[in-house]
């Protein structure tokens, strides 16, 4: 970004997403000043530059949640929509070295470019950068990728780093059967494998679903997903909405469809079993360790 004028003496600009200043006069003229000066913390144009940080924050989130929906529910995405985006550095950043697959299924790879005409290229398992020419790209699930092994090891290789988690993702493969405490094919979905989990209150469980970007209802942590195109939504007991200030423990994990009704094992599809096994485990992951010898 350019420098801008700023009171009397100095320029301003945003580096790192902070606003920085450099004196225009002077012996330490040009060069950037380790803080902002105070004849300029209440100037109108650092406050404008402020909010235009603010702005491109959350542009740079937005980005990311929306890269993030087309990746949980796979949804093929138009190239002429990628190559209308890219020019956007915040859409380059959340979209960049994300494994896509074109009309082949074969033809998967970290995406690495996209021209202006929609082609998009990508660097195949083979090491080789590759031209797919597709209408629609899918950015999959990794419950999904038969080569997820493969190209995690790859990823490593070329020191691949997502700003949507993707191929490091926690996945969860759905068991041909439940152990038996959690339930069978026949019957209603219902994993027990991360209940107990014992926190402080309800309120900092609830608290940990929120930050976790998960939405709260009742007495449940909710995780919706669209998963072979329909909506499918898991949900963790989390206590009665009532009693904030009580011990709280994680419950049982169950699906349901649209119409609020339960789903057995085999009305679920593998992303939807991945995404709710993924919230349980996240939850649970914040628990109350006990210490010592009669922990």
């Amino acid at each position: 970004m350019a420098w801008l004028a700023a009171g009397q003496g100095y320029e301003i600009t945003l580096v790192e997403g902070r606003v920085a200043a450099r004196a225009t006069a002077g012996r330490s003229a040009g060069r950037q000043l380790k803080t902002l000066p105070k004849a300029l913390r209440d100037d109108a144009e650092v406050d404008r530059l402020r909010r235009l940080a603010e702005w491109l924050d959350r542009h740079a989130a937005g980005c990311v949640a929306q890269v993030d929906a087309w990746m949980v529910s796979s949804l093929p995405v138009p190239t002429a929509l990628l190559a209308r985006v890219w020019p956007d550095e915040a859409w380059q950043a959340a979209l960049r070295d994300l494994v896509v697959v074109g009309a082949d299924p074969e033809e998967a790879g970290f995406l690495r470019g996209v021209t202006e005409d929609g082609g998009l290229r990508v660097v195949n398992l083979d090491g080789e950068t590759v031209r797919l020419n597709p209408q629609t790209v899918t950015l999959p699930h990794p419950v999904l990728l038969p080569d997820l092994d493969d190209l995690r090891e790859f990823a490593a290789v070329l020191g691949v780093e997502q700003r949507v988690e993707q191929i490091y993702r926690a996945t969860w493969r759905k068991p041909e059967e439940q152990a038996e405490d959690g339930g069978t094919k026949a019957g209603a979905a219902r994993v027990t494998e991360f209940s107990g989990g014992r926190f402080p209150s309800r309120f900092v469980l609830a608290a940990r679903a929120t930050s976790l970007g998960y939405r709260v209802s009742g007495g449940y942590a909710n995780c919706r997903v669209r998963d072979g195109g329909r909506t499918v939504e898991a949900s963790v007991w989390i206590g009665e909405p009532y009693y904030w200030d009580d011990d709280s423990e994680t419950g049982a994990l169950t699906w349901h469809g649209e119409d609020g009704s339960a789903l057995a094992q085999s009305d679920i599809g593998q992303v939807a079993w991945s995404e709710g096994m993924r919230m349980a485990a996240a939850l649970y992951a914040g628990r109350v360790i006990e210490e010592g010898k009669d922990a």
